[in-house]
């Protein structure tokens, strides 16, 4: 009997699957137990902190963005939130990469990616604007507002979980 022993490269895969569904998986969660507060105009999504893992290592735009397209399913305009909520993030998540990329102050790097993050909830205002007759530019300000909120206080957490757990391994 023989036996195929792990090669490093695939203990490697295996691992960086690992944290990517584990982000995902805690995406969905933290999105689920805080759903009252979740979904629609005036919104405070929690888990947006994990827009900011991000920064720290380009396998989190993966794993945050089939979290948001997960949790998405439990929104009232799911039907738009899946498609354009996913994309949207997934593009923000790139921009926010790309914009912070040669920056090395941690705090600037989330200050830049919770602007581009609350001015992306023009795609969350505008499928509102089309399911469900919200008024575009109010949705987009209290949308915006909400994810300002929910990227300041997710990003306090992730940058004190970054002093203590290297988030970019």
């Amino acid at each position: 009997m023989s036996y195929v022993k792990d090669s490093p490269k695939s203990k490697s895969t295996v691992n960086e699957l690992t944290k990517t569904a584990l982000v995902a998986a805690l995406y969905v969660a933290v999105t689920f137990v805080f759903a009252v507060i979740s979904f629609g105009a005036v919104q405070l999504r929690l888990s947006e902190m994990f827009n900011y893992l991000a920064l720290y290592n380009k396998r989190y735009v993966i794993g945050v963005t089939l979290g948001v397209m997960f949790a998405n399913f439990m929104s009232p305009t799911w039907i738009l939130d899946v498609p354009i909520g996913s994309m949207a993030t997934l593009v923000a998540l790139l921009i926010c990469r790309a914009l912070t990329k040669k920056i090395k102050n941690d705090i600037v790097k989330m200050v830049i990616t919770a602007i581009v993050f609350a001015l992306s909830m023009c795609a969350i205002a505008a499928q509102l604007t089309i399911m469900l007759g919200f008024p575009f530019w109010a949705t987009w300000l209290t949308a915006g507002i909400g994810e300002l909120l929910s990227m300041t206080i997710g990003g306090i957490i992730i940058y004190s979980l970054n002093k203590k757990i290297d988030l970019s391994k």
